[in-house]
């Protein structure tokens, strides 16, 4: 552009010099070009008006499309608009938007592409990138910037049918053999008065119409408080396959609180890794440029605050989007974390201790719940030759241990 400047001031000395007309011309060509560049580039830029369009929570596996909506609000035709948008390598499914087009007077444009939903997590999507400038290369290139949005892709819930959790609460909305409490609320007929029935349970209307004392039968259930208690200890992994079994873990922990849920029963969650969003650290989020997942910046991991247990499904959505983010942490071992941590359930509730491994040391922990009348349930997710031994001991000690490697191991170990 300073050449250009010098140019128009040689040709204004020139023409002055030697009153030639021609020369005139060129200098008003030079002088509109200048203009042009100098200010049309700019205003079409501040006119132009961008919008991403996505869900930016998805489930597992869904099909998610982003679409990108560029409109040239000026009356002036944009010669060449380069896009580009940045999405990281293993979350895009289809080529991301990296193009050069024209964009006439308020004409709009729009892009889209998809993104693999195969991997949980909490991911950015752009920025998104747009460079313009004059056909003439007089004036340096414009660009702004779209700034980037967030995807949060829940854990993969497996399916579960029908598993068996015991509780220790006597009134409840599931089914339950023991016959030991019976819920009122669930009335199945009646039958003959015998002695010892309560007169409370007496169906006076049943009685007058059959000359004979009835009474209601009702059905049994149990109610599940359940806290699903997450190690994400790193050192407790093996290291073989330690990324595949801390998803599996996750992804455990999401398919049994979205079973519950569907039992309308309360579910809460602690652990002890580490939320990248819920750190103190001062420094903006950073992400991964190859797998697009936050990075945890926190100079000490700190443990995920715990999620009481209730029920709805918004407080299911929000436990699966604490599962989504969730990292592993190096420095709360499983065992001492579970000796200082207090659960936020009552006598009776049930805890799902989901752990890779286990030993001795856990079982006298879980044990010492079970005599504060908590119900622990030990899940031991990782193939081990050991797993007898800890069953036997977890039964001694008064509470059940299973060993849920892969889903196909669900159903049969709590049934």
């Amino acid at each position: 552009m300073k050449n250009l400047i010098g140019l128009i001031l040689f040709l204004l000395a020139v023409a002055f010099l030697f009153r030639v007309d021609f020369i005139f011309y060129i200098i008003y060509v030079c002088i509109g070009l200048y203009v042009w560049s100098r200010w049309g580039i700019p205003y079409r830029l501040e006119k132009l008006k961008v919008k991403r369009l996505f869900q930016d929570h998805a489930f597992w596996g869904d099909k998610l499309e982003i679409k990108l909506r560029v409109e040239n609000g000026s009356f002036l035709r944009i010669p060449w608009l380069e896009i580009y948008d940045s999405v990281a390598v293993q979350l895009s499914a289809t080529r991301p938007i990296n193009t050069v087009i024209p964009l006439p007077a308020k004409e709009t444009a729009e892009f889209d592409y998809e993104v693999s939903t195969h991997r949980r997590g909490y991911y950015r999507i752009g920025p998104t990138r747009f460079r313009t400038g004059d056909l003439f290369g007089l004036y340096e290139e414009h660009a702004v910037e779209l700034p980037a949005q967030y995807l949060t892709i829940y854990p993969r819930i497996t399916p579960i049918e029908r598993i068996q959790i015991s509780s220790r609460l006597p009134f409840g909305t599931i089914i339950s053999k023991q016959q030991l409490f019976e819920d009122p609320a669930r009335p199945t007929g009646v039958r003959d008065f015998r002695s010892g029935d309560s007169m409370r349970q007496i169906n006076w209307k049943v009685s007058a119409h059959t000359q004979n004392l009835m009474v209601k039968t009702l059905q049994p259930a149990i109610y599940l408080e359940t806290m699903i208690v997450l190690n994400l200890f790193g050192g407790d992994f093996a290291s073989w396959d330690k990324h595949a079994n801390i998803e599996w873990g996750i992804e455990l922990a999401a398919s049994l609180a979205a079973h519950l849920h569907g039992k309308r029963q309360p579910v809460g969650l602690a652990s002890n890794g580490t939320d990248p969003l819920q750190t103190d650290s001062t420094h903006p989020p950073e992400f991964d440029p190859t797998s697009g997942r936050l990075i945890n910046q926190a100079d000490s991991a700190q443990t995920l605050y715990s999620l009481p247990p209730n029920n709805g499904r918004a407080h299911l959505m929000k436990l699966l989007e604490r599962l989504a983010r969730i990292e592993t942490a190096e420095v709360a071992n499983f065992n001492d974390w579970l000796r200082t941590t207090t659960l936020p359930i009552g006598w009776g509730g049930t805890a799902l201790v989901i752990t890779p491994q286990a030993d001795d040391q856990l079982c006298q922990t879980l044990h010492h719940w079970v005599r504060r009348g908590i119900n622990p349930i030990l899940i031991h997710t990782e193939k081990s030759n050991r797993f007898y031994a800890v069953k036997d001991r977890a039964r001694q000690l008064g509470f059940v241990a299973v060993e849920v490697s892969a889903p196909a191991d669900l159903e049969v170990a709590f049934n």
